[in-house]
């Protein structure tokens, strides 16, 4: 094989999948034509980072306005996808040109504030 290992697995019985733990992935992403131009790994990133709001609004990650933001350095991104910074970084602004994310750096040596958009309802009224 070229350079990939084979793995022996054993099949799935019954409700055995349920087992896994699963990352939140919009179907829209994958199927509305607004988002076409979107590379599959920068939506993969986009569930990853709806992921993270669910421990950032348990941490209780909330801004002076209320809205909710998480924290996702470039190493941890570089990490969970397996890239190089530059890719990484790449995927962060193919995601906030598209408008899925806005980026806000605090300054002083604090990590970037990065709060994950929602997009529902508003693909109904274009």
């Amino acid at each position: 094989m070229s350079g990939m290992e084979h793995l022996d697995l054993p099949y799935f019985y019954g409700n055995e999948a349920d087992q896994y733990t699963f990352f939140r992935m919009p179907k829209v992403l994958f199927v509305e034509q607004c988002f076409d131009d979107l590379s599959v790994t920068a939506k993969v990133l986009y569930g990853l980072m709806l992921d993270r709001m669910t421990l950032s609004m348990r941490n209780g990650w909330f801004d002076e306005d209320g809205k909710a933001f998480i924290y996702y350095t470039l190493k941890y991104i570089q990490r969970d996808l397996r890239c190089a910074n530059q890719k990484a970084t790449k995927l962060l602004v193919e995601l906030e040109t598209k408008g899925l994310i806005e980026r806000k750096n605090p300054g002083q040596g604090k990590p970037t504030k990065i709060y994950v958009k929602k997009f529902d309802g508003v693909l109904r009224k274009s």
